[in-house]
């Protein structure tokens, strides 16, 4: 599982990591993290404290949102707060265009590709939360405040 480390999806998290906190460390987990739900049974913390990293589609271009493990994003409050027409989940291969990650390990931060972010604001119930690092069995733990720090999102209220 160390060999994780080594790949380089999770280099370029860990190194977006180093760059703005020494003291954000990834963790690899001896079990899948590659939903929320498995992720928590795997910290053995609540749902809502994994951070689902959900690239959205709009007309225009796409936008990552950072969800709540135990919540839903709400296409229609996303549409909203972009004024846009058109939002919808991005299939499998625009996310690993778009952010260098598979679906499972989609980090918040080190995307190929700019994008902007909106955070849940229901994240805030936690102090620290907990994302995926590149890879299925790799995450890191971060506080909320930094986690908006580190990935400059907005928060906004975007779940169902």
């Amino acid at each position: 599982m160390e060999d994780l480390l080594k790949k380089e999806t999770v280099k370029r998290v860990a190194n977006a990591l180093k760059s703005f906190d020494e003291s954000l460390k990834i963790q690899i987990l001896d079990s899948s993290a590659r939903t929320a739900k498995d992720a928590a049974s795997s910290l053995n913390c609540e749902v809502g404290a994994i951070v689902k990293s959900l690239l959205l589609r709009t007309e225009k271009n796409f936008i990552l949102c950072l969800v709540a493990g135990d919540m839903r994003c709400s296409l229609n409050k996303v549409k909203k707060i972009l004024n846009y027409k058109d939002v919808s989940m991005a299939d499998a291969e625009q996310v690993k265009n778009e952010t260098g990650f598979s679906i499972g390990g989609v980090s918040p931060v080190a995307h190929l590709n700019k994008a902007n972010i909106l955070i849940d604001k229901s994240l805030s119930r936690y102090k620290n939360v907990y994302a995926a690092a590149g890879h299925p069995n790799s995450i890191f733990k971060i506080s909320y405040q930094q986690l908006i720090k580190l990935t400059k999102g907005k928060e906004e209220d975007i779940v169902l």
